[in-house]
């Protein structure tokens, strides 16, 4: 687990992104989210046997989530930041990264309900995080990033494109190592097996309509679980379905025979 010695720093590639830039300076910069971050990897880690919850999730989540939305965009995907209230794309960005750090931000209280509570945390701190802005563009961040966090629960209906994003980037964060503290801890069931099966996930740019490959590399195909069952709820109902392919590949001897490719669409 990260300790609040350490000082994590959240390092994410900005392009030339000068709002992200700033926004991700003054995080790092900011002792209270570092101590919050703690608290959530605590109740995670050692209080409930979950993966991790701290900043090396968020920093994966955020990686994720930027690549993803940089190949939408390239492809013309407009983002709700910029269709509703003319922003540009780089606010977006600032939005996409903002939820995908202080989603979990409610979990310093409690795991059941965290989404809710992470609302009003994360808009404190996301004010204080953006007082460079200038006042609409504040509070239009803050109110698009609240929609991601709200909406990365499972029950989540995004209605912009940066929130499923930032759902869809959370499911993600599923590579080897990532969640295997359950299993190595003696809880074994299809959760904790299907986890430790997942060894990497690749994200590609595509094809037309298809503008994002998500490949997932396997060692057993009880990796299927984590797929068909908790990455495709995140898709579902997204809005991104049509650009989005998942394929799924099992590696070894025993299973390949068994499986060696699985679509999210069979």
């Amino acid at each position: 687990m990260e300790n609040i010695d350490q000082k994590p720093a959240i390092r994410v590639p900005s392009v030339h992104n000068k709002i992200l830039d700033q926004a991700v300076t003054n995080i790092n910069a900011n002792e209270e989210i570092m101590v919050m971050w703690e608290m959530t990897n605590t109740n995670a880690l050692n209080r409930m046997g979950f993966s991790d919850h701290g900043p090396v999730h968020f920093q994966i989540v955020a990686n994720i989530a930027l690549k993803m939305s940089r190949i939408l965009a390239s492809k013309k995907v407009e983002m709700g930041i910029v269709k509703d209230y003319g922003l540009t794309n780089d606010h977006a960005e600032l939005v996409i990264v903002l939820a995908s750090l202080f989603h979990d931000l409610g979990m310093t209280i409690n795991r059941r309900g965290h989404e809710e509570f992470s609302l009003f945390i994360a808009f404190r701190i996301i004010d204080e995080v953006l007082q460079f802005l200038p006042l609409r563009e504040r509070v239009i961040v803050r109110g698009e990033t609240l929609h991601a966090i709200i909406n990365h629960r499972d029950d989540g209906k995004p209605k912009t494109v940066e929130a499923a994003i930032v759902r869809i980037a959370d499911a993600l964060d599923m590579s080897e190592g990532r969640s295997r503290i359950p299993f190595e801890k003696g809880e074994v069931n299809i959760h904790s097996l299907s986890a430790y099966a997942i060894d990497s996930v690749e994200i590609l740019e595509g094809g037309d309509p298809e503008y994002i490959y998500i490949n997932i590399y396997m060692n057993n195909s009880s990796g299927l679980f984590q797929i068909d069952e908790l990455l495709k709820e995140k898709i579902s109902g997204s809005g991104l379905e049509k650009y989005i392919s998942v394929k799924a590949y099992v590696s070894g001897d025993t299973e390949r025979k068994l499986i060696t490719e699985f679509s999210l669409k069979n």
